[in-house]
């Protein structure tokens, strides 16, 4: 049994422990977004096709389709990017097939860890993402798209990394930014994506007509919510001690913005305010504490590392995402 296949056992057996807790909260009527959260994280664990099996979408759904496999493309680009980091290897062959050009994986590796905290969130988040591809694959059926050509390289100075570390100040002419040489730059790697999964979700939530569908998209964009607070936290923690690695979430987080359009929303994780009121970002919310969203479009900005519309490849997604939401 491979090192996959073990988190993933050891992650249905958490998600068993959680049923009876659930099914209280159906039973008794409960609070309807505990009620909801419990069905979608059900929907999400290794029986997660049930749900859609028993509850298909309507007719006529196919910009959900569209929307889910948007999401696919971007589940697969985070599944083999955390599953070489954490396991050395990446998704098998039978979890990429499907419509549209099937393309490699460029780059990829494990991290030597030298913090065990920082492994085990990497594997964990691996394991997560590895099942989200598996979940949304279940749930289109034989409409899903295949994995397009995906570039999660790290020596490569003209690789997707470096570029975008480039983009943000991090790196100079000709050199590469690794996400795979050290625990922190495995965490900057991260933050690359995990903020933007997660103002994709929600920015995608009103463009899906299936409930059945939007429950699935609520549960993973929680899953990713966790996902980023967590890689914030550990990055702000980290960056008491090595100020610098706050700076670069600061430089990322302006890198991203200068690519999604002219909004300045999106943030890094040093400190806000100053003195006795001090505090920490981990949350990027606006001044109600709420999280902004992002289109499609945005979303393809960043991954293609291109601004302005028209776009269809580049960055992380060499010759573009697969299905019909894949320009911006």
């Amino acid at each position: 049994m491979s090192k996959t296949d073990l988190i993933m056992n050891a992650l249905d057996q958490r998600v068993l422990r959680r049923e009876e807790r659930r099914k209280f909260f159906k039973l008794s009527g409960g609070f309807a977004a505990g009620a909801v959260g419990g069905a979608v994280l059900g929907a999400c664990s290794s029986g997660g096709g049930d749900a859609i099996a028993q509850n298909p979408p309507p007719a006529g759904s196919d910009s959900d389709a569209a929307v889910l496999n948007y999401a696919l493309n971007l589940e697969y680009l985070e599944a083999q990017f955390y599953s070489f980091a954490a396991f050395g290897t990446g998704l098998p062959n039978a979890d990429l097939t499907g419509t549209g050009t099937q393309g490699a994986v460029i780059g990829g590796r494990q991290v030597a860890f030298t913090d065990p905290v920082v492994r085990d969130y990497a594997r964990e988040i691996a394991a997560d993402e590895i099942a989200h591809v598996r979940f949304l694959r279940t749930a289109l059926g034989a409409g899903a798209v295949s994995q397009p050509a995906i570039d999660v390289g790290g020596t490569d100075p003209n690789g997707a990394f470096s570029n975008a570390a480039r983009a943000a100040g991090l790196v100079g002419p000709g050199q590469a930014f690794d996400p795979y040489a050290n625990d922190n730059n495995f965490l900057l790697g991260a933050f690359i994506f995990e903020d933007v999964g997660v103002t994709l979700y929600k920015g995608a939530s009103p463009l899906i007509n299936s409930k059945v569908f939007l429950e699935a998209a609520a549960g993973i964009l929680a899953a990713e919510a966790y996902h980023a607070g967590l890689v914030r936290t550990v990055l702000y923690s980290k960056g008491l001690a090595t100020p610098s690695l706050r700076t670069a979430t600061d430089s990322i987080s302006n890198a991203r913005d200068s690519l999604d359009g002219a909004s300045d929303l999106d943030q890094g994780v040093s400190p806000t305010g100053s003195g006795t009121t001090q505090a920490s970002n981990i949350f990027p919310g606006d001044a109600n504490a709420i999280a902004f969203s992002r289109t499609p479009a945005q979303g393809l900005n960043i991954v293609y590392l291109t601004p302005g519309t028209g776009v269809t490849r580049g960055g992380f997604f060499p010759n573009g995402m697969n299905g019909t939401l894949r320009s911006t």
